[in-house]
């Protein structure tokens, strides 16, 4: 919808689908209101009129892409949702407060210069290719709050020379961590190789425990 240019929600709407507004170019103006408590992923993905950020009750929706430097989420947000992030090429560091619990698919995709990010110990899921294609990123560690990890989660992050998993994972994706060219070690738990196996076996021979 090329020639939509401004939208406002109703109270009588509580949540809003995947993709709903996705590629809506032309907007630049969006009210929603806080009887929306649920946001799909790629809401508003490629809606390159909006220049600032949506934020609806505890959801971080959208950030433009036009942002540069360093982000700070603020500190009542605690669900990233999907493709919040993504495309963001200017964005050199992210801001996570503790009241995040869940980063969504593909949140910080294609955050080609985000150098450094610090998951907080709040964060219990990582989404579907939430950092996948953040060649700049160098290091990841995954804090002990952690459970989740989606397929792609990482994928071709060719700057991860090392990962630290924590024993808390009880499931990762298929391809986590693929497309990791310089991948060299992933730093897991004492006792913890055999599990790690089962969910990684493509990068099996870089398990090393400490």
């Amino acid at each position: 919808c090329s020639g939509l240019t401004s939208v406002t929600i109703p109270n009588s709407v509580t949540s809003i689908g995947d993709g709903a507004f996705s590629n809506c170019i032309g907007l630049t103006s969006v009210t929603i209101p806080n009887s929306v408590t649920s946001i799909g992923d790629w809401a508003f993905n490629g809606c390159s009129g909006i220049t600032h950020p949506i934020i609806v009750n505890d959801m971080f929706v959208f950030l433009p892409k036009g942002y540069e430097g360093h982000y700070s989420i603020p500190d009542n947000i605690s669900k990233i949702i999907g493709g919040a992030f993504s495309g963001c090429v200017g964005l050199t560091s992210v801001t996570i407060p503790n009241s995040v619990k869940s980063i969504g698919e593909g949140a910080f995709r294609n955050c080609s210069s985000l150098t450094s990010v610090t998951i907080p110990n709040s964060v219990t899921s990582i989404g579907k290719g939430a950092f996948a294609d953040c060649s700049g990123l160098t290091s990841v560690t995954i804090p002990n709050s952690v459970t989740s990890i989606g397929d792609y989660a990482f994928h071709s992050c060719v700057g991860i020379t090392s990962v630290t998993l924590p024993n808390s994972v009880t499931s990762i994706g298929g391809l986590a961590f693929g497309g990791c060219s310089s991948l060299k070690s992933i730093i897991i738990p004492p006792g913890t190789k055999q599990k790690f196996a089962r969910f990684l076996p493509d990068n099996k021979d870089k398990l090393v425990e400490k």
